[in-house]
C-alpha cells in the first residue's frame, strides 16, 4: 500500500506519454491491494478512453463502468460526460459521419450540463467540456449542411 500514489504518478506519465495500456495496467495493480481507490479508479477509467479508435472494440462500457465507481456524484457525471465525448471524436477520427455521433455529443453534454450544477466551487472543467462539444457540432454542422438542432451559433454556453 505504500507504493500505491508512486505507482499511480507513474500511471499519469504513462498517460501523458501517450501509453495508456501501461497506464491501465499499473491501475489494475493498485486496484488489486486497494479496489476503491479513487485516484485509481479515475485514472483507470481515463486510460480506457485513451484508447479508444471508433472501433467495435473499444470499452466504452467498461469506462462507464469503471467511473460509476467513484463517490462523488460531480465526477461520475463529469466522467461519464468524457466517455461520450472521447467516444464520439474517436468515431469521427475513424471516419463515422458527424450526423452518427451527434447523440453522443449530446449526451456529454448532458453530462457535463448536470455536473456544472452540482460542481466544487471554482472548478470549471463541466462548462469547459461542454463549450469544446458545442464547437465541435458547430465545426461538424457543415458536414451535413445544417446547424445541430438546437445548437446555434450565437447560442452561449452555460454559466
Amino acid at each position: 500500500k505504500e507504493g500505491i500514489p508512486e505507482a499511480l504518478s507513474k500511471a499519469e506519465r504513462y498517460r501523458l506519454l501517450n501509453e495508456p495500456g501501461e497506464a491501465e495496467s499499473i491501475c489494475r495493480d493498485v486496484m488489486a491491494v486497494e479496489p476503491d481507490h479513487q485516484g485509481a479508479l479515475r485514472l483507470l477509467g481515463l486510460a480506457l478512453t485513451d484508447q479508444f479508435v471508433g472501433g467495435a472494440a473499444d470499452r466504452h462500457i467498461e469506462a462507464e463502468t469503471v467511473f460509476q465507481g467513484l463517490r462523488d456524484p460531480y465526477e461520475r457525471l463529469y466522467y461519464a460526460g468524457i466517455v461520450h465525448e472521447r467516444r464520439a471524436k474517436a468515431l469521427l477520427h475513424a471516419g463515422a459521419r458527424p450526423h452518427t455521433v451527434t447523440v453522443l455529443f449530446e449526451e456529454a453534454m448532458t453530462c457535463f450540463e448536470s455536473a456544472e450544477k452540482i460542481r466544487p466551487e471554482g472548478n470549471d472543467d463541466a462548462i469547459l467540456r461542454w463549450n469544446r462539444c458545442v464547437r465541435l457540432l458547430q465545426q461538424h454542422a457543415s458536414d451535413w449542411h445544417q446547424e445541430p438542432e438546437g445548437f446555434e451559433a450565437t447560442d452561449s454556453p452555460p454559466v
